[in-house]
């Protein structure tokens, strides 16, 4: 039975783009290509009828309905029930989200339940993680021969605001964008061909993210997406995705999760670029020092 009502794929928990990302070793060539093509424009590649997708895959129909079953689906209909649930579950509100957990709450303390969706959470996200992609990301953020740029919506731009008071400690040429939209093109007019842009992009997917990555994308910028299990539009120009869980049993998503990721991939960058970086710390030190910034 799908399991429309907690928007997952085949009543497993997992959303379709983790289901492919957990089965891309069991799955042929054919069939690896035909996941990067659905990973690529997710969930919309998918919601097309089954000849569609296999001519965009350039693959066999018969090649799209066996690494559906591979996956756990009966067949091409429950496949895109579980996307439309997907779908559903990108455009929830604050309202309706409280609303779902109100529900179905279990008996216990908030604390308790809280603490247990984050602790599933990242146990889930790390299930899924590709170490290849993480070392990519750490090389792309210790590369100190371009430069790293970084922006948040309007829920996540605190941990685009983190990332760069980490960073910038570490390493020179760092910048965050501001909220406020109209200087982005300045930001934009900055970005040299080969720099990293760092977006932090969770549901509901925000225009001005979506547009902004586009741009920095056709200028050559290198995207690094921070998303949600049901994947940002954003994916489509990002070169390195990191899709995380975030559903908690509150009005609003968990940021835990992506924050535990963006702390280890400082002490990543930090680990790999330590000479220089110990330098620049120290340097900091000595003018936190100087302008009587801390208690001594």
């Amino acid at each position: 039975m799908v399991a429309t009502r907690d928007h997952t794929a085949a009543g497993t928990g997992e959303t379709v783009a983790e289901r492919l990302r957990l089965g891309l070793d069991r799955l042929t060539r054919s069939e690896r290509h035909l996941a990067g093509t659905l990973l690529a424009d997710y969930p919309v590649a998918g919601l097309t009828n089954v000849a569609e997708l296999a001519r965009r895959a350039g693959v066999s129909a018969p090649t799209v309905i066996r690494m559906l079953q591979k996956l756990g689906f009966t067949g091409y209909p429950e496949f895109q029930e579980a996307l439309r649930s997907e779908l559903a579950a990108q455009f929830s509100t604050p309202l309706t989200k409280y609303a779902r957990g109100a529900s179905r709450a279990p008996d216990g303390h908030m604390l308790n339940r809280f603490s247990g969706a984050v602790i599933d959470n990242l146990q889930s996200s790390l299930r899924i993680a590709d170490h290849r992609s993480f070392d990519a990301i750490v090389e792309r953020l210790a590369d100190q021969d371009h430069g790293v740029h970084m922006v948040g919506g309007r829920l996540s731009r605190v941990l685009a605001d983190y990332l760069f008071t980490q960073l910038h400690g570490l390493r020179p040429g760092v910048s965050v964008l501001p909220g406020t939209t109209t200087l982005w093109p300045q930001h934009l007019a900055n970005m040299q061909d080969g720099d990293t842009l760092v977006i932090f992009d969770v549901r509901r997917y925000e225009r001005d993210l979506i547009e902004l990555a586009e741009i920095a994308a056709r200028r050559g910028a290198v995207i690094v997406l921070f998303t949600d299990q049901w994947m940002s539009p954003i994916s489509a120009v990002a070169r390195h995705v990191l899709p995380l869980r975030i559903e908690a049993p509150s009005s609003w998503d968990s940021l835990a999760v992506p924050m535990i990721m963006v702390e280890a991939l400082l002490a990543a960058t930090a680990e790999r670029i330590w000479p220089d970086a110990a330098e620049r710390l120290g340097l900091m030190e000595q003018l936190f020092d100087e302008m009587r910034q801390f208690r001594k």
